[in-house]
């Protein structure tokens, strides 16, 4: 798995501007589902269909966007002054290496804060060594989106460090599955979606178009096992966990089961996910029209929302297992 989430992580995707990462994920399924899409929003829409023609539709949401840094402005100097695309932290970015879609590089860096200011993004500007306003016209264009640039490299045996983690590992969590899924009863409609990190917006116009009777969205969740964190209680290197809670939607208790359920015929470990913040895809999916049966899939994750998002390949492993039995 290691290859195939170093592979998704280095490709630039900010939210809205998600094409790059639909067209490598395209490649890699091509020959593994029945019928590939993409809608108005962008999200890339990938259906197996199943052996029974009366089975259920069940739908998978990986989201594909990367928050990042948008150009609102550049002033004289040619600095550029930046407002976040998504839930962008102001400590993680301090003197961060960022990249635009064009290959551009930069550092994004704090100006001095006035005594009693809370540091705030209107103090942040990117260098990306403009002489003056002029020079860095010629270099990118206002609505550009910056991102933290690609870094994927491992941590010990089993952990993995990169920004884009969330929610590239889920991508790569879902092309796995549907390469490795044989003929299922239920067709199963793969969704690699847009612009979650901004509403959950791609997923809101998937599920309506594809109309599953279940939804399982697929992203990261933060962990509760560095110090002084200790919620939610969620530990990397323990298995993949099952979502009961967040703060965008209560997972259907009858699907909490059985995926908790599949991960134990399948002899992986899981968790149990409160998590008192946050949402996924699910939120829009169990939304959709009447209502959807939904709950979601999580990989633990360190450090959420920064240029080093942790996970642990062995949760990558429990959670493809446990997607696999809950399928078949």
């Amino acid at each position: 798995m290691f290859e195939l989430i170093q592979q998704l992580t280095n490709v630039y995707g900010a939210t809205g501007r998600e094409t790059g990462v639909a067209d490598l994920i395209e490649t890699l399924l091509k020959d593994k589902v029945d019928s590939i899409r993409r809608d108005a929003m962008g999200n890339l829409i990938c259906e197996k269909k199943g052996s029974d023609p009366n089975g259920k539709r069940i739908m998978l949401s990986a989201h594909m966007d990367h928050i990042g840094f948008i150009v609102a402005a550049v002033e004289k100097e040619g600095f550029l002054r930046v407002a976040p695309v998504g839930g962008v932290s102001v400590d993680a970015s301090r003197t961060r290496h960022v990249r635009f879609a064009n290959g551009v590089q930069g550092v994004i860096v704090q100006q001095p804060v006035k005594e009693g200011e809370t540091p705030a993004m209107k103090h942040l500007f990117i260098d990306i060594g403009a002489a003056d306003e002029a020079e860095a016209l010629s270099m990118i264009q206002l609505g550009d989106i910056a991102l933290y640039a690609p870094d994927c490299f491992r941590l010990g045996q089993y952990r993995v460090a990169s920004p884009a983690m969330d929610d590239r590992v889920a991508c790569a969590l879902q092309v796995a599955v549907m390469q490795e899924l044989g003929e299922t009863r239920d067709t199963v409609i793969a969704v690699f979606s847009t612009q979650e990190e901004v509403g959950c917006r791609g997923a809101k116009t998937a599920a309506y178009s594809v109309e599953p009777d279940i939804g399982i969205a697929l992203d990261v969740t933060c962990n509760g096992d560095t110090p002084e964190t200790k919620l939610p209680a969620v530990k990397l290197g323990e298995g993949a966990a099952v979502k009961i809670m967040d703060r965008g939607s209560i997972s259907n208790p009858e699907l909490v089961r059985d995926l908790l359920a599949a991960g134990e015929r399948a002899g992986v470990k899981t968790q149990r996910e409160v998590l008192p913040f946050g949402g996924t895809d699910a939120s829009a999916i169990q939304l959709s029209r009447g209502g959807v049966i939904a709950g979601t899939v999580s990989i633990p994750c360190r450090y959420v929302h920064s240029a080093c998002e942790v996970i642990d390949l062995r949760d990558v492993q429990a959670a493809k297992e446990l997607l696999k039995a809950y399928l078949k």
